[in-house]
């Protein structure tokens, strides 16, 4: 695949989740701002690429499962369920897209980083996520 044009000048945006703050009901939550940059993308924003970094792997009673989404649920990172990738271990994960034009994201209005817990609700979890766009 070929990869996308004109990647100068890239922003970012970041989100961070974190059960001991946000909780971890069954529910869509909107994630906070980075320090830096913010989480919120702009109407007309090209996701190319970015990652998720997980610092405390989730747990759940049940069986929970996340996504994280941008444009659109599950957009970044599809459903899964915390008991296997990317939840199941710490460290950075890529997601969706990957700096290719075939997997890019144009927003259609201004965006917030976003997850959506599922199935059953988090016990605990600490992670981040981070694109990049111009």
């Amino acid at each position: 695949m070929p990869v996308i044009e004109g990647t100068t000048g890239l922003k970012s945006a970041q989100g961070e989740y974190d059960f001991d703050v946000d909780g971890g009901a069954v529910s869509t939550i909107t994630l906070r701002s980075g320090p830096t940059d913010g989480g919120d993308l702009p109407q007309g924003s090209v996701i190319l690429g970015g990652y998720i970094e997980v610092d405390t792997i989730l747990t759940s009673g049940g069986s929970a499962t996340v996504s994280v989404g941008s444009e659109a649920a599950a957009d970044l990172q599809a459903v899964a369920a915390i008991s296997g990738a990317p939840w199941s271990s710490t460290g950075r994960k890529a997601v969706v897209p990957v700096f290719t034009a075939a997997t890019s994201i144009k927003t259609t209005a201004r965006r917030s980083l976003s997850i959506a817990i599922a199935t059953a609700a988090l016990t605990a979890g600490k992670f981040r996520v981070v694109v990049f766009y111009r």
